[in-house]
C-alpha cells in the first residue's frame, strides 16, 4: 500500500516546482519533467491531451466512463492581435458505457481558443491542470502531501448525461518511456511527454434521464504532449491502460501501418510495490481475436486480443461490443474506446481498464 509521503519519492526525471516556470514546450529526451507545471498546457506543442477512464461500481455490471479533453495548436493567426483569433481548437469528448444496460452514451463539445487564460473557454498554461469548456471542466488540486486530486465535470444541457468526478490519487505518478519521453515511432523526433496516474479513486455523480445515482469506482489517466506523435505511414494505434487487481498498473501501445502490420510499440509495467519496467518496441506485441462491425461507421475492431509483453501473456476482453465514438462532430475522429477486462493465461481475471483502438473507421489524422 502506497503511504501518502510515498507519493512525494523522488522519481528520475522528475522536478517538484512551484509553479510559473518553464516556458519551453518542445518536446525532447533529456527534458526532466517539472511539476506542477508540467501538469498544465504546453501551447509551444502541437498536440495535448488529457485523458481519464475508468469505471462505476453498480450492482448488477459496472459502468464505465472516458474523458478526454483535447488541445490542438492550429499554426494560424500567431501574429494576429484579439481573443477571437484562432491560435487553438479545444476538443472535449466523454462517454458512458452501462454494460448491464447494454447502452453506450456519448457527447462533445468544440470550440476555438486565442491563448488568452481569461476567455471563457480556456486551458492554464505553466501553471496546472484547468480546462474549460463552457460547463465541461477539468481540474487538478494539490492536496496532503502534494497528491493530486482531479475534479471533472462534463455533459449536461442537450447530452443523454451529467457526469461529475472526483479522482484521487493513491500512487505516484509513472512517468512513461524515458523519464517521461516516450517514444512513438523509430525517428527521435516521433516522440511525446507521457505521465499516467493509474489506480486513482473515484467519487462520482451519474445524472441520466433525470436520475441521479451516486458511485465509487477506479480510474486511470494519461497526460501527454507532442509536436510530431505519428509516423507518416502509421494510421492509428492499439492501447490498453489497465488497472491491475493486484494494485499494480499494466500499459501498452502499438502504432499500426495500413496493412495492420506493427509499426511502433512499446509500454510499461509497475507493480503493487512500485518495481516499474518500460517496454522496448520489440517486446510488445498485440494479436487480434474476434472482431465486431459498426452499423454506423462499418469499420471492424478486433474487441479481444491477445497482448504479450514481459509482464505476461494476456487476454484482454471488452465488457461490451458497441463502445465506438464518432468525433465526426468535434476533431473528426472515429474510434473505438470501451471497458475491457484482462485475463492471465489461467483464464483468471486479473485487471480491468480501457481499449482504445483509433484508425479502423479510416487513417487517424493529428
Amino acid at each position: 500500500m502506497w503511504s501518502r509521503r510515498a507519493l512525494l519519492a523522488a522519481l528520475p526525471g522528475v522536478v517538484l516546482a512551484q509553479g510559473g516556470g518553464d516556458a519551453d514546450d518542445r518536446v525532447r529526451d533529456g527534458r526532466p519533467l517539472r511539476f506542477p507545471r508540467d501538469h498544465g498546457a504546453h501551447l509551444g506543442a502541437r498536440i495535448e491531451w488529457w485523458y481519464a477512464t475508468g469505471w462505476l461500481d453498480a450492482p448488477a455490471a459496472p459502468i464505465g466512463f472516458q474523458i478526454t479533453f483535447f488541445r490542438h495548436r492550429t499554426g494560424l493567426a500567431e501574429a494576429l492581435p484579439g481573443r477571437f483569433a484562432p491560435r487553438q481548437l479545444l476538443f472535449a469528448h466523454a462517454a458512458v458505457s452501462d454494460i448491464g444496460a447494454r447502452s453506450h452514451l456519448q457527447a462533445q463539445r468544440t470550440t476555438r481558443w486565442s491563448g488568452d487564460p481569461s476567455a471563457r473557454d480556456a486551458l492554464a498554461a505553466g501553471d496546472d491542470t484547468r480546462v474549460q469548456l463552457g460547463r465541461w471542466r477539468l481540474q487538478r488540486e494539490a492536496v496532503q502531501d502534494g497528491a493530486s486530486r482531479y475534479v471533472a465535470e462534463v455533459g449536461g444541457g442537450d447530452a443523454p448525461f451529467r457526469l461529475q468526478l472526483a479522482l484521487a490519487a493513491t500512487q505516484p505518478l509513472l512517468l512513461q518511456g524515458r523519464d517521461g519521453w516516450s517514444r512513438k515511432g523509430p525517428l527521435p523526433r516521433q516522440a511525446s511527454h507521457y505521465y499516467s496516474l493509474p489506480q486513482l479513486a473515484v467519487d462520482a455523480q451519474l445524472t441520466r434521464a433525470g436520475r441521479t445515482q451516486r458511485h465509487a469506482g477506479r480510474a486511470w489517466l494519461d497526460h501527454e504532449w507532442s509536436d510530431e506523435l505519428l509516423p507518416p505511414e502509421a494510421v492509428g494505434w492499439d492501447w490498453i491502460g489497465i488497472n491491475l487487481a493486484d494494485g499494480g498498473a499494466l500499459m501498452a501501445f502499438r502504432l499500426r501501418r495500413r496493412d495492420g502490420t506493427p509499426l511502433w510499440a512499446g509500454g510499461s509495467h509497475r507493480s503493487a510495490d512500485g518495481a516499474l519496467r518500460i517496454f522496448a518496441a520489440d517486446e510488445v506485441q498485440f494479436t487480434p481475436g474476434r472482431e465486431w462491425t459498426s452499423a454506423s461507421s462499418m469499420a471492424r475492431y478486433p474487441v479481444q486480443w491477445t497482448v504479450a509483453t514481459p509482464a505476461g501473456r494476456h487476454e484482454l476482453r471488452a465488457l461490451m461490443d458497441a463502445q465506438e465514438l464518432d468525433g465526426r462532430g468535434s476533431n473528426g475522429a472515429v474510434y473505438w474506446e470501451g471497458l475491457s477486462d484482462l485475463f492471465d493465461d489461467s483464464g483468471r481475471a486479473v485487471g480491468r481498464g480501457y481499449l482504445e483502438m483509433t484508425g479502423y473507421a479510416r487513417p487517424l489524422t493529428i
